[in-house]
């Protein structure tokens, strides 16, 4: 099985997250890393398993406006690029098979708020078909900035373990235990 792993990062801190996650699904397929700019239009026929991730702006994914609004805070990973919303709009619909799972960072002083980045991904990339392997998970941050939480790169290392294994359960039964939402 082969992953990509797209991602959106601002400060960093997704970027640390997105790399901890194909840590652990490397354990059980071959995995790519990308920064969302530099990812492919559409995923390769060789992949089976689509994992987005990117940080919760506003409750949502970022938008152009927020991204400069963090580049005027200091933000220096903040490219001029699309971000995860705009790659996710740009995607053809799925093919057969293709799984994908969903994170983000946030902030924890928000923690209980509505909106995520993960989810509403999620439900975009189920609108296109995408058939979604896990529910989506959220890390935490300090602050806008960072750092990342005591103990959220293990827990984002176990998170790509669970999710590989429960991609290949399901490639197993043949996508019999995948949850479709249309």
């Amino acid at each position: 099985m082969r992953s990509l792993v797209v991602y959106e990062s601002l400060w960093g801190n997704t970027e640390q997250v997105a790399r901890a996650v194909a840590a652990g699904l490397g354990d059980s397929m071959t995995v790519d890393v990308v920064q969302v700019g530099a990812a492919p239009t559409a995923p390769t026929d060789d992949v089976d398993l689509l994992v987005v991730g990117g940080p919760t702006h506003t409750f949502s994914m970022s938008r152009p406006s927020t991204r400069s609004e963090a580049v005027t805070r200091g933000a220096e990973n903040a490219a001029s690029g699309p971000g995860i919303r705009e790659w996710i709009a740009a995607l053809p619909k799925a093919r057969d098979g293709l799984l994908v799972a969903t994170f983000d960072t946030r902030v924890d002083k928000v923690r209980r708020l509505p909106g995520s980045a993960a989810r509403k991904a999620g439900k975009l990339l189920r609108h296109l078909g995408y058939a979604q392997v896990l529910d989506a998970e959220s890390f935490y941050v300090a602050d806008m900035e960072g750092p990342l939480l005591d103990g959220e790169m293990d827990r984002a290392r176990v998170w790509g373990s669970r999710l590989g294994d429960a991609a290949l359960e399901s490639m197993a039964v043949g996508g019999a235990s995948l949850r479709r939402w249309l």
